[in-house]
């Protein structure tokens, strides 16, 4: 009995010739503790992440112009142990994500192939995302606290 995936492995060249195509190796397959598997992996989940918070946002903006009792209830739950973890988190998850977009937007433009600048500028961006993440929240703690 073949297998079904056999469809999905067999490609043809422009000259017609018939070629098995390469399959993405699975999650399973990374190293996590190798920088590029990591950024990367770290790069698609804050991704993901960074788009689960647009649904707090959302539910802030509905909530401020619903009323005064629905945004009491949205500011109470950002202003709450567990909502200032989770926009701390979700502060972390932005500045990652900007700094790694920036990181594989030189990578578009041809840069920073070479494995020591790969290990340098992943470093770079688990770094700055710590940094920019508390400087984030000490100036909002500043000037809004």
């Amino acid at each position: 009995m073949s297998d079904p995936r056999e469809a999905g492995m067999i490609g043809r060249r422009t000259d017609g010739k018939i070629v098995r195509r390469p399959l993405s190796p699975h999650l399973q397959a990374y190293d996590m503790m190798q920088m590029t598997s990591f950024t990367s992996i770290m790069h698609r989940a804050t991704g993901c992440a960074w788009a689960a918070g647009t649904l707090l946002l959302t539910w802030w903006l509905m909530a401020a112009a619903t009323g005064e009792v629905a945004f009491a209830r949205v500011q109470w739950f950002m202003s709450s142990f567990l909502g200032l973890l989770i926009l701390f988190a979700l502060t972390a998850t932005a500045w990652y994500h900007t700094l790694a977009g920036l990181r594989h937007l030189a990578w578009d433009a041809g840069f920073g192939f070479e494995i020591p600048t790969v290990y340098k500028t992943g470093h770079a961006v688990l770094i700055g995302t710590g940094v920019l993440t508390v400087l984030t929240w000490l100036l909002a703690i500043i000037f809004w606290g």
